[in-house]
């Protein structure tokens, strides 16, 4: 154990090795209660995300850490749990911030705000600003990009790559330099360092929200809330080996297809059993926190729990006999992280005014009721702005979604298993609008998103499900303060009814006051459960659709 140190330490050492030797340390300190357990877990969390730093595109960040998957995945978690076994919730909850998602941490990094900084300094304010423009062309990149950065270009012989990692590198080295003379400002200390609990316990001030630390050494659910510690919920001993099959039995099953009776029986099995898991104890424990039903409540999943549909656990046990499910009791949304719900809650030029809507849809012959959707939308009034068909193209979608504040997608939604930002909308004659062609745009106007389409919200198993690279989040992290998606494929008969009864609430005078991206939650409930009192719709059409954000 005395010798881990040294080794973690080694300067010449290549990072994801060492990151290795973190991991084993961290565990092997954990197993005996070595004193050390601390030390091993905050320097494995340091190089986790300092393996990013040679890996200069968005592209081979992910796939760097897919090579690390089997510790990057579990050290989060697993230092959370030591956290909270030694009594030290807010902690925890700091390290499961600090550790996931790190690809749309680093992002958002890049488009932090510098008017309060401009203030203080606006040369400083400027030439961060700069450098993280060129930080995120390069990163957002999908090869060498030509940014001026002042040098002899003594590069010419490198290889594309290693071009990249030095115009990375360079980069890199002047933030830090401007980062550094930033925090030396008074009251810019803390400045882009990682979020204290003080600050991540804001995610909670318009309801709790419920985190689930799925963990092989201990897995815990904490609610957070605004105005008083955290409270913990402990699990049973066979809790993390029942989630992990949970999740087996679901994608088993879909092999079969969503419409077959297999996958029926196993989703019926599955929401049963999540409620048994997770749902009752935190139903129990938000009526002891006199959390009144119908509250807004926000779910942060972690590992297998972010591919599991939670808003639907049940059926929960009632006095008339009638089914209820976790969404007849609250009004739940998910959020993959702590800061991007904070981000989403930021106040700004609030309007109630009825908002502008780009409604793009692609109907045809293999979405035959995708024109009745779009009637729909198109019905809600003048406000509204459609590219249908051949005027919807990847560019034109991407130049008009700056002018709106709402947008509703009707089209085929593809997901490319093992490279999440090649997910996109399939728009006219096939051309897609990737999830990052999103991500590069910037739309401050933006307030919520309405993704009928196939998979908005779904990762494959390939993917990394604590860094939640799906649609509904990209859209969220382009600026988008809330969205709505799917969590598998859908039925494009269920999309007039739900379009039509979710905007009728949203645009409802009876809540007057609220801005009409925070009604959203609510209407996407309502009309759920419309939705679910059709005849014939089964169990996976309803529990299909879900809501991220504020």
């Amino acid at each position: 154990m005395q010798l881990f140190p040294t080794t973690v330490n080694v300067k010449h050492a290549r990072i994801p090795e060492r990151f290795q030797f973190a991991c084993h340390w961290a565990s092997l300190a954990q197993n005996s209660n070595h004193p050390t357990t601390q030390i091993a877990y905050e320097s494995a969390i340091s190089l986790m995300r300092d393996s990013l730093t040679f890996a200069p595109t968005l592209e081979v960040q992910h796939f760097r850490l897919i090579a690390m998957r089997e510790s990057y995945e579990k050290l989060p978690l697993d230092y959370a749990s030591f956290q909270i076994r030694t009594g030290r919730l807010e902690q925890a909850i700091e390290t499961l911030e600090q550790g996931r998602a790190l690809l749309w941490s680093e992002m958002r990094g890049l488009r932090t705000s510098v008017e309060q900084l401009r203030a203080a300094d606006s040369h400083l304010a400027e030439q961060f600003a700069a450098v993280n423009r060129d930080l995120e062309t390069l990163t957002m990149s999908g090869g060498s990009v030509e940014i001026d950065d002042g040098e002899v270009d003594g590069r010419k012989r490198m290889d594309p790559f290693s071009r990249l990692v030095v115009q990375q590198r360079h980069l890199l080295g002047k933030r830090e330099e401007i980062i550094s003379q930033i925090q030396a400002l008074p009251g810019f200390e803390g400045f882009l360092k990682s979020p204290q609990f003080d600050t991540l316990r804001s995610a909670a001030s318009h309801g709790p929200v419920i985190i689930i630390n799925h963990c092989e050494w201990r897995s815990d659910i904490l609610i957070l809330l605004h105005d008083s510690p955290p409270s913990l919920i402990t699990t049973a001993f066979d809790f993390y080996d029942r989630a992990n099959s949970l999740k087996d039995q679901l994608l088993d099953a879909r092999k079969e297809g969503l419409d077959s009776k297999r996958y029926e029986d196993a989703l019926s099995s599955v929401l049963k059993e999540l409620y048994h898991l997770v749902g009752r104890p935190v139903i129990q424990r938000l009526c002891e926190l006199n959390v009144p039903q119908q509250s807004r409540v926000w779910l942060c999943p972690t590992s297998v729990f972010c591919s599991l549909p939670l808003h639907a656990m049940g059926p929960i046990p009632s006095n008339d006999g009638a089914k209820q499910y976790f969404l007849d009791m609250y009004i739940p949304s998910y959020t993959p992280t702590l800061s991007s719900l904070i981000e989403s809650q930021k106040g700004g030029a609030e309007t109630f005014e009825t908002p502008s809507m780009l409604l793009v849809g692609q109907p045809g012959k293999s979405m035959p009721e995708a024109f009745k959707e779009v009637q729909v939308v198109q019905a809600i009034g003048p406000r509204v702005t459609s590219l249908i068909s051949a005027r919807a193209t990847p560019s034109t979608v991407l130049e008009r979604l700056r002018d709106h504040q709402f947008t509703h997608f009707v089209c085929h939604g593809i997901l490319e298993p093992g490279k999440p930002f090649k997910a996109s909308f399939k728009l006219y004659r096939g051309m897609r609008l990737t999830l990052l062609d999103i991500v590069r745009s910037r739309l401050p106007n933006a307030e919520f998103a309405f993704l009928s389409a196939c998979h908005t919200a779904e990762l494959t198993d390939e993917s990394l499900a604590d860094e939640g690279l799906h649609l509904a989040a990209a859209m969220q992290y382009c600026g988008f303060r809330s969205a709505v998606g799917t969590m598998w494929a859908m039925a494009d008969t269920d999309g007039r009814d739900l379009a039509g009864n979710f905007y009728k609430s949203v645009f409802s005078g009876r809540r007057e006051g609220i801005p009409h991206y925070a009604r959203t939650a609510k209407a996407l409930r309502d009309a759920v459960n419309k939705l679910r009192r059709k005849r014939k719709v089964t169990l996976e059409r309803w529990v299909n659709f879900v809501h991220y954000g504020a």
